[in-house]
């Protein structure tokens, strides 16, 4: 299974999420904002093979996170968490071209799926 660094400052969806993936057998680190996720993948770097990130957070949001991160690590996958499906869909994000986006709510079996279809592209 993934070594993903999870990103999300809601504290009960951080929670939820991270247990959720780690029942999946996947190895979580949970970070609350952008910051603490460039200072996780910055001291652990190539540690991680999935960023999995809301995109709407304060101070370093989900997209400058992912745009810094793959900077760190170029092979690192990247998934988007939103509420905001219409941020997500902006033409002007800078962020990896195949990086998926789930729009909140979703089901958490469909995360999990998602995440497996992740690590298993090449």
């Amino acid at each position: 299974m993934a070594k993903i660094l999870l990103a999300e400052d809601d504290d009960s969806m951080r929670d939820f999420l991270a247990k959720a993936l780690t029942r999946a057998g996947h190895e979580v680190e949970s970070v609350a904002d952008g910051e603490e996720g460039l200072d996780a993948l910055g001291s652990e770097a190539g540690a991680f093979e999935l960023l999995l990130t809301d995109i709407v957070m304060p101070g370093v949001d989900g997209i400058e996170l992912a745009r810094r991160a793959a900077e760190i690590d170029p092979g690192l996958k990247i998934m988007f968490i939103t509420g905001f499906a219409a941020v997500a869909l902006n033409a002007g994000l800078s962020a990896k071209r195949e990086a998926k986006v789930l729009s909140k709510p979703f089901h958490l079996r469909d995360l999990v799926d998602e995440v497996a279809r992740a690590m298993e592209a090449a």
